[in-house]
């Protein structure tokens, strides 16, 4: 980021140019040239409107409430976070085409909307870095990549921000967050996540992740990062769940 001007900015790649982009909606070529998303497809994406949680960027449905009910009875080990989207079955078709089909270019379009719908806040925390949530040895070797650590790359593309994927580790293979409730998601990544080389060489963090429901696992890892220096944790994300 750069500290005089005050800005995020980003320069757009011309990959479009040459080859159709998948509309991350419907899955179909985007006809619109340089376009990354169909015009119909993106009446459809359900994007976090101007009320949302001052704690994680959860949507909110009344103005005079501040915190989300999560976050109004936990207390969080990150600063803040935001999100572009809310997780509905719009989101979670896209996300499993993006994490399981195959379709990695949607990072790209992911990151131009973090930045399009996060900029502001991302400024106000001065971040030094994006860290990616790692996936375990295991699940990354079956899937190929980490979707995290590829939505970083192409948030710093756009930003200036640099990403460091060698900080955070996974240390045991965890169950998938959304077959728990609260307490086994808290059992299930305790000692989840520990820090490569002893100290962590930044003050303020950005983590990146693709989904934020209950905040367990960005707490587990906020967690660890203070504990091995680091000051304030923050996160992007793709998506958040409800926050009513």
């Amino acid at each position: 980021m750069n500290r005089n001007e005050k800005t995020i900015e980003w320069i757009p790649d011309a990959a479009g140019l040459l080859y159709p982009r998948r509309c991350p909606v419907c899955q179909e070529a985007v006809e619109e040239r340089g376009g990354r998303v169909c015009a119909v497809c993106r009446t459809k994406l359900p994007y976090v409107r101007m009320h949302f949680c001052q704690r994680c960027g959860k949507p909110l449905l009344l103005e005079e409430e501040e915190y989300c009910r999560d976050c109004r009875r936990k207390e969080h080990q990150f600063e803040k976070g935001r999100a572009p989207f809310l997780y509905d079955k719009v989101m979670q078709a896209s996300i499993a085409g993006y994490k399981y089909g195959g379709r990695r270019e949607y990072a790209a379009f992911y990151a131009e909307e973090i930045l399009n719908r996060c900029a502001k806040d991302m400024l106000g925390w001065q971040g030094e870095v994006f860290l990616p949530i790692p996936l375990h040895s295991s699940r990354r070797r079956r899937r190929g990549f980490n979707q995290a650590e590829l939505l970083a790359k192409e948030l710093t593309k756009r930003s200036g921000i640099p990403t460091d994927a060698g900080v955070l580790v996974r240390r045991k293979k965890t169950r998938a967050q959304k077959e728990l409730n609260d307490q086994e998601r808290l059992t299930n990544l305790k000692d989840a996540f520990s820090v490569r080389k002893g100290r962590v060489p930044y003050q303020n963090i950005i983590l990146v992740d693709d989904i934020y429901t209950t905040g367990s696992t960005i707490d587990a890892a906020a967690r660890v990062l203070k504990e091995n220096g680091a000051e304030k944790v923050y996160f992007v994300c793709i998506c958040v769940g409800n926050g009513n």
